[in-house]
């Protein structure tokens, strides 16, 4: 059996999807997966095949459950004693809604390697529903009717 590589010269498409009432770990699993390249038949885990993913209205994502009060996000200063947490809650009601969709998918990507941070690259989210890449005329995803699951009612 002969194994496929992927041509390094992979065309890279253009997507945009609107991110208002959506549950963000499915957004994020959904964005992930595109980023990578894993939709696509000549999917190779060792070069970059996905494409550039934009994410309008992340202010308006939505969490299940108690995830706004009770998921805590932790990072560490460097200093001694130096680790600091906040909820999900203050991250989307704050002053960069956008980080709490960024990081979800950054960890749905593989770990700290170039390729990774090469794919994380090409993720754009934005807060409100203007985003400047109009110009590589991207194509919308409409993922809130993908399943009845992706977006959150009431």
């Amino acid at each position: 059996m002969k194994t496929y590589n992927a041509p390094v010269d992979v065309e890279n498409k253009w997507v945009v999807i609107d991110a208002t009432d959506v549950v963000v770990g499915r957004l994020a699993s959904y964005v992930a997966k595109r980023l990578r390249g894993k939709h696509r038949p000549d999917f190779t885990p060792h070069i970059d095949t996905g494409d550039h993913v934009v994410v309008i209205n992340a202010e308006k994502a939505k969490f299940t459950g108690n995830k706004l009060t009770d998921k805590v996000y932790y990072r560490h200063t460097g200093y001694p004693g130096g680790i600091k947490s906040t909820t999900a809650g203050k991250i989307l009601s704050g002053r960069f809604p956008e980080r709490a969709i960024e990081l979800a998918v950054k960890r749905m990507l593989p770990k700290e390697s170039p390729l990774a941070r090469k794919q994380f690259s090409k993720l754009r989210v934005y807060a409100g529903a203007e985003h400047p890449h109009t110009a590589q005329s991207p194509e919308t995803v409409d993922f809130a009717s993908m399943n009845r699951k992706n977006v959150k009612t009431a």
